[in-house]
């Protein structure tokens, strides 16, 4: 059965950042302001990333059966919350309170889950929250006296304040702990394209939304790269299950990374797709000639216990796809990790340049955690968007009957340009 309800709330109060950290693509594409149930039998779940969808056979009020399909969040995360596909066989009755999608029918965004047991969950819901993993007797150094950073590192996992997703902001899961549903800490302000939102109840809310000031100053040249650039069709990336960046994707969608360290080197392996980087330790300039790459060529060297890594030979592609923000071959980035081994914790602070695309610096930092969840090979399954259209639009989804044949498998991570 489906019901669905128009909310007219008051704008979210809070202090405007000029910068939004981290920002998880699509919310702009469902109505929060809207209010939709529906119930039904599950018809299968496609558990991917970067957003799992749930398949559900619903009546309508005329008693036909048509297949929803409900947007959730990545494979990754949810298995980091304690979810797993033996929570959705097919045939289990679920009901499923969101909101619509702004353009796709039978489309929603999952807010909260029933289970026909009485089971809630909400959509940034903990099952069941792992434990980080750390490598037992793992010494803390290597014989040559350099800091041991080996082991899988994510970021802590992000939640909405209403852990239904609907409204208020994208916190670290400690900070939302400590907040009402929905409240917003000093200084944040609700997350864009949620309830109440100015971009949520613009005319055109999915451009409202992606259309953000650039943290840098442009350029002419760095201005003219940026013309017609849309953040919410494939220009952007991660929309098409392409690697953004070495600062971005280290933390985006918290996913673990792994680090396989010598003296020698220190490989960094990306649990965003595209990413396989190697920091050279042995080097003490980059080569004459460098194969431009996504990844760039990384040289380091441990001073005091930070290892500094200067990173050139950058392919031309996206700094900041949430600012229509583009860097140019001449991209230099200088990252600064250091060991906080009390807390597990591996602290960045990086700096990147850029003279022909960008004026000052492009500054930032983050830390990522002993993971509770090993590494996985990346894989990448972008449901969410019909190419070039920026909307919620299933590229495959099960026929409108219950017995539909399973979709076919995901393509591999490597072949993102398929």
């Amino acid at each position: 059965m489906l019901r669905t309800k128009t909310v007219f709330g008051a704008l979210l109060a809070g202090a405007a950042f000029a910068r939004v950290a981290d920002a998880h693509h699509g919310i702009a594409n469902f109505d929060l302001n809207k209010d939709i149930s529906l119930s039904g039998a599950v018809v299968e779940l496609a558990f991917v990333n970067p957003h799992s969808w749930l398949y559900v056979n619903v009546s309508g009020a005329d008693g036909a059966k048509a297949v929803w399909k409900c947007e959730m969040r990545a494979a990754t995360v949810l298995r980091r919350s304690g979810w797993s596909e033996a929570m959705f066989t097919p045939g289990t009755q679920v009901t499923v309170t969101g909101s619509p999608d702004r353009h796709d029918p039978n489309t929603c965004y999952l807010g909260t889950i029933t289970f026909a047991d009485g089971t809630t969950m909400n959509r940034y819901g903990q099952r069941e929250r792992a434990a980080a993993v750390v490598a037992e007797n793992r010494p803390e150094r290597l014989a040559n006296g350099d800091p041991n950073i080996n082991g899988d590192w994510a970021a802590e996992q992000r939640v909405m304040t209403d852990r239904s997703g609907i409204s208020g902001a994208l916190v670290p899961i400690s900070v939302a702990d400590n907040l009402a549903p929905g409240e917003l800490p000093q200084g944040v302000r609700a997350f864009p394209g949620s309830r109440g939102t100015p971009e949520s109840l613009a005319d055109d809310a999915i451009h409202t939304a992606w259309s953000r000031p650039s943290p840098v100053a442009l350029t002419e040249a760095g201005k003219k790269a940026a013309e017609g650039f849309d953040p919410s069709s494939a220009d952007n990336p991660r929309l098409r299950c392409a690697p953004t960046n070495i600062l971005f994707d280290w933390t985006f969608e918290t996913f673990t990374n792994r680090i396989t360290q010598d003296e020698n080197s220190v490989r960094i392996q990306y649990g965003a797709p595209g990413i396989d980087r190697t920091i050279h330790l042995n080097e003490r300039a980059h080569p004459a000639s460098v194969e431009p790459s996504v990844a760039g060529h990384s040289i380091g060297r441990w001073e005091n216990d930070v290892l500094i890594v200067d990173t050139v030979g950058f392919t031309p592609g996206v700094l900041s796809a949430d600012t229509s923000t583009l860097h140019s071959g001449e991209l230099h980035v200088v990252e600064r990790f250091t060991l906080d081994r009390d807390k597990n914790a591996l602290r960045r602070e990086y700096v990147a340049t850029d003279p022909l695309y960008f004026t000052g610096e492009y500054k930032g930092a983050d830390s990522v955690l002993a993971a509770d969840l090993p590494y996985e090979t990346p894989s990448c399954e972008d449901l969410s968007y019909v190419t070039g259209q920026g909307t919620a639009a299933a590229r495959r989804a099960p026929s409108n009957d219950a017995a539909a044949a399973a979709p076919q498998p995901a393509k591999q991570w490597w072949e993102f340009w398929k």
